[in-house]
């Protein structure tokens, strides 16, 4: 018989006390102490602790007895306070119990494969395999609740401000441009294919042209690449247009959005507008497009002193076009060197650099690792331009650019992590703006797009197209937080001549840009207005919220790094009868994973 929930197992406090209550819920721990069973009953809202006693009902205590972690059950009893010792202030529900008269057994369970519980030390395959199971645990409940909170912020905050929120297809033409697409073969047209969106891009501008001035939409997009902890094959992002707007007004509506969504799901207040830095001073100030801003270690270039030097690594460095960059690590200066050359170690294993220089600015002694090949002259110098203080210590790295600004960017967050230089308590918000507009690929011989190919150039830059592209600044932006690319966006290109010709510096002629891309030139005849947008990705906001290490614990039900699911076992083989309607034979080669 099943006995109707009166309240959860997270809900109840001493003010009901006295009040006969009806729980349901799966069993969490047994305890039998003498002859009373003690049961921490557990949903999603909580824990509660039940009482199985035979002076209270000898029926259900006698079929407590078979209770076992993980059965699925119902309890009806009266709520009493626990005594002072028995008390748990770890608890919401931690001053009361529950005695219980009445117990429905609804589903037993076999012993899990692993505790159901947060500090979880099971393989990642077996929490996949065992999804379900996985799920029940509380810090997994959390992610998903939060995740739940976020969508209505999100839906909240745009609907306030116009925004219209617009369905967009799933089933699109295929358009390779970066990522692989995930194929799907259409019965109804022999030969031919659908793709999975990447992004919904093109529509959503097609949207602008339409009039619907501002769009929204939480949507699943799909990219067919190698997997890592913050890459899924499929995922979820908030996509945004706007008409008639420049960046700052990309940047407001967004800040707002973040604004809203730290203070409703985790209480976190962060300050409004957020820094912004150019591309370029992310990368030879940081080494990297996604600063982390939660610390310092902000780059010094010393060529200008050290050109000179004497020293070949570094005057070599300098006369080739190279750099010599450093930073300043606090307090640091004490290090041994036997630290210094694990340090040294890994900066050459895991970075790749050439070698590590570095100088200790100690009281009383000015340390260089190279002393015998610079000047102290030159190295009191150095120490001075990095703004270093006693017992401070400086790392350094010669060589190419822009090379040695990623390289010494690892080293940066690489000390970060390992002296603890990290405020995790802390929610940095940066801007980096100024993208280029193109990169190249010496390989295919041909330029990429940085973003995508409907970003539009500065207009200050738009003389360059036909002489230097390379050198052309996008009007594009990405949202970082925390040293994590939360989203990403541009003000598009709202002219056909200059869609035409961005494709054509993308190596794509205008029979192919026809076929691909026809429907948005062709919209683009009739009164397209100016429009921009931004796509923030959702699982990855999620994932730095509630501190998760991948993004597979703030998803449901993820892909694991093959992109498969084990607990449906997908993707699998499917009967030649479907092959055939969908008119697909398979190489003899390929054989079932």
């Amino acid at each position: 018989m099943s006995l109707k929930r009166t309240h959860t197992c997270g809900e109840l406090r001493k003010e009901q006390t006295g009040n006969e209550v009806v729980l349901n819920g799966w069993v969490d721990k047994r305890r039998d102490l003498g002859g009373v069973i003690f049961i921490d009953l557990r949903d999603r809202y909580g824990v509660t602790q039940v009482v199985f006693s035979p002076q209270d009902n000898s029926e259900a205590h006698s079929l407590a007895d078979q209770l076992r972690p993980e059965f699925a059950v119902g309890v009806k009893g009266v709520v009493r306070d626990r005594s002072r010792e028995t008390m748990n202030p770890n608890l919401g529900t931690g001053e009361i119990e529950v005695r219980v008269m009445d117990l429905t057994i609804y589903s037993r369970s076999e012993t899990p494969p692993f505790e159901i519980k947060d500090d979880l030390k099971a393989n990642e395959d077996i929490r996949l395999k065992y999804r379900y199971l996985d799920l029940r645990r509380p810090v997994m409940q959390r992610n998903m609740l939060l995740r739940s909170k976020l969508y209505q912020v999100v839906r909240s905050y745009y609907t306030r401000n116009q925004f219209a929120e617009v369905e967009t297809p799933v089933l699109m033409r295929s358009t390779p441009e970066g990522a692989r697409d995930y194929l799907v073969p259409s019965r109804v047209n022999p030969g031919r294919f659908f793709a999975l969106p990447q992004s919904p891009q093109t529509y959503k501008q097609i949207l602008m042209i339409a009039g619907m001035d501002r769009y929204f939409q939480i949507v699943k997009c799909f990219r067919d690449e190698d997997l890592r902890a913050d890459r899924q094959p499929e995922f979820t992002q908030i996509d945004v247009e706007m008409s008639f707007v420049n960046e700052e007004d990309i940047y407001e509506m967004t800040e707002g959005l973040i604004r809203e969504v730290l203070r409703e799901t985790i209480g976190a207040n962060v300050e409004t507008p957020f820094p912004r830095m150019t591309y370029t001073e992310a990368i030879t100030n940081y080494g990297i497009d996604k600063p982390d801003l939660r610390f310092g270690l902000r780059f010094t270039d010393f060529s200008g002193i050290v050109g000179g030097s004497g020293f070949r690594v570094f005057s070599k460095t300098v006369e080739d076009g190279g750099a010599v960059v450093g930073f300043v690590v606090p307090g640091m200066g004490s290090l041994g060197r036997g630290v210094m050359d694990r340090l040294t170690n890994r900066a050459k294993e895991e970075i790749g650099a050439g070698g590590l220089i570095y100088i200790k600015n100690n009281d009383g002694e000015v340390y260089s690792s190279v002393s015998k090949f610079v000047s102290e002259e030159t190295t009191l110098e150095m120490v001075k331009h990095s703004g270093a203080k006693k017992g401070d210590l400086i790392l350094i790295l010669a060589g190419p650019k822009p090379k040695v600004y990623h390289e010494l960017g690892q080293l940066r967050l690489m000390v970060a992590s390992e002296y603890e230089l990290i405020d995790e308590s802390k929610f940095n918000l940066l801007w980096v703006t100024d993208f280029p507009l193109l990169e190249y690929d010496p390989e295919q011989a041909r330029y990429f797009a940085m973003h995508h190919p409907f970003t539009s150039p500065k207009p200050e830059d738009l003389h360059l197209v036909d002489k230097d592209p390379a050198a052309i600044r996008a009007r594009a932006y990405d949202l970082v937080m925390n040293g994590s690319e939360i989203g990403g966006g541009s003000i598009r290109i709202h002219d056909r001549d200059m869609q035409k010709k961005m494709f054509g510096l993308l190596g794509i002629g205008e029979d192919e840009a026809q076929e691909k891309f026809g429907f948005l030139l062709d919209a683009f005849r009739y009164g397209a207005p100016p429009h921009g947008g931004i796509a923030l990705g959702l699982d990855r906001i999620v994932m730095l919220l509630t501190g998760a290490r991948s993004l597979r614990d703030v998803i449901a039900f993820p892909k694991n790094q093959r992109a498969q699911s084990l607990m449906d076992n997908c993707p699998d083989v499917v009967d030649t009868k479907q092959l055939d309607e969908l008119h697909i034979m398979l190489k003899p080669a390929i054989k079932p994973v």
